[in-house]
């Protein structure tokens, strides 16, 4: 009998050497090529690259094969819009359909168990095949039918076990088609009503038209590190020159990236009246990570025009559980709760999702890509811009009444006052000095600049 357990113990250590992953894909020299991780509980960072991921948590393998393990909710938002990339990577290349973490359905613990009871039901059918062959040879009659009956048992009640599993819910249907409700005109209009009468809004059976004139109702500049030496000014979003949201939205059948996409012009417009850019710009830049941004998300751009390229999260103060945007595909921005008041859901790559009342919208966060991920409904491009820097038709436009400038390195922008109606004073550091930039402009669309740089030196300029 000592010789039949020594037999089983040597088994199960030679077993588990089999399934040890030894060395691992990538050695200390491939950390630049090893993504790096960031959790939200405790700001760890993790350097590896995705193995494999359910809803409940991703293993992530870094050099010389270290394996981690790391909770899905623990993760960014970046992190989780890096894990579904791969996924479709994965999908692409090999002609499958994995379901993105933000597909999977809740999934009972006892699936991951029922493999790891298949294994161990794999060692005790190995394990009686060695002891049925060794009783054979040694003639150990006794000693093999107490082996078998032991082993019968362990065998039929981890097989009942391991049958009985639950069964995971299917990944929800993603709609490709349309099918989606024409939005209600008196809804969107409920959603811009609290910014009248600083904007207007029309309508007919194609589009809901908002009307601005480019200023918002809060203060601007502030907080700014990277300026491009742009100021706002008003702008004529109106007539012809409105905003268009369709009423009738349709999904896209591959919905285009703002990573790759729509570096010119806006993507969504916030409910007042402020357009809103992609969170990348010209350049392919975070705007908001290189502090482009002022503190409500905003900057100006070459026609001096004020525009978000962050969410304007600052906008459910006043909106509540109303929605703070709508892209120009149709679907609606919310902020950081869902419409009911709950707190936000999962989102998907484009950055939204379908909640209770069936209908797709997206969700405005602090993390990248802030507004939206991937138009998740069909635009029409412009055919004279070319990627990335093609923008959406209808669009409305900005215009300028000076030539822009250049960039004024390590200038901060700390004071922005209105003295008096069509007059605004910027205030400006540089080192230990500042500089000063006021201006003002007339019912006709005349403004006058006045320039006081970091060394006192003033000088004006009529447009």
């Amino acid at each position: 009998m000592k010789k039949i357990i020594t037999i089983i113990f040597y088994f199960v250590v030679t077993a588990a050497g089999l399934f040890a992953h030894p060395g691992g894909h990538y050695s200390k020299s491939d950390v630049s090529t090893l993504h790096q991780w960031e959790t939200q509980k405790n700001n760890e960072k993790i350097v590896g690259n995705y193995m494999m991921s359910n809803k409940e948590f991703i293993l992530i393998e870094g050099a010389e094969g270290k394996i981690w393990r790391m909770n899905i909710n623990e993760l960014s938002a970046n992190d989780k819009n890096f894990i579904n990339a791969e996924i479709s990577n994965i999908n692409t290349k090999n002609g499958i359909n994995l379901p993105l973490i933000t597909d999977y359905n809740s999934i009972s613990k006892w699936d991951y168990q029922y493999i790891f009871k298949l294994a161990i039901l794999a060692l005790i059918a190995f394990g009686f095949y060695g002891l049925s062959i060794l009783a054979y040879k040694n003639n150990f009659r006794k000693q093999w039918q107490f082996a078998f009956s032991i082993l019968a048992l362990c065998f039929s009640v981890l097989f009942f076990a391991s049958c009985k599993k639950t069964t995971p819910s299917p990944a929800p249907v993603v709609p490709t088609g349309n099918g989606i409700p024409k939005t209600s005109t008196g809804f969107l209009d409920s959603a811009f009503t609290p910014y009248k009468p600083s904007i207007s809004t029309t309508w007919d059976t194609t589009y809901f038209y908002v009307n601005s004139g480019g200023i918002p109702n809060h203060n601007m500049m502030i907080g700014i590190t990277s300026w491009q030496q742009q100021v706002p000014i008003p702008q004529a979003y109106s007539g012809t020159n409105h905003w268009s949201i369709p009423l009738q939205p349709v999904y896209a059948t591959t919905p285009l990236s703002t990573r790759y996409n729509f570096m010119k012009g806006a993507v969504a417009i916030a409910v007042n009246g402020i357009p809103i850019f992609n969170a990348l710009n010209n350049r392919g830049e975070d705007s908001y990570a290189i502090g482009e941004l002022d503190n409500w998300g905003g900057h100006c751009g070459k026609a001096d025009d004020y525009h978000y390229h962050a969410a304007p999260l600052h906008l459910s103060g006043t909106s509540g559980l109303m929605p703070i945007a709508f892209a120009l595909d149709g679907f609606a921005v919310y902020g950081a709760k869902e419409p009911d008041g709950t707190n936000m859901q999962s989102l998907d790559t484009c950055h939204g999702h379908i909640y209770n009342n069936g209908v797709y919208h997206y969700h405005g966060t602090n993390t990248y890509p802030y507004v939206v991920g991937s138009m998740r409904g069909k635009v029409t491009i412009d055919p004279t811009t070319p990627a990335p820097e093609n923008q959406i038709l209808p669009q409305a436009f900005a215009h300028g009444v000076r030539p822009p400038l250049t960039p004024l390195r390590n200038a901060v922008i700390t004071d922005f006052t209105s003295p008096a109606a069509n007059a605004y004073n910027l205030t400006y550091q540089l080192g230990n000095r500042q500089g000063h930039v006021n201006y003002n402009w007339d019912n006709t669309g005349r403004y006058h600049f006045t320039f006081i740089d970091t060394a006192g030196v003033t000088t004006t300029a009529n447009y």
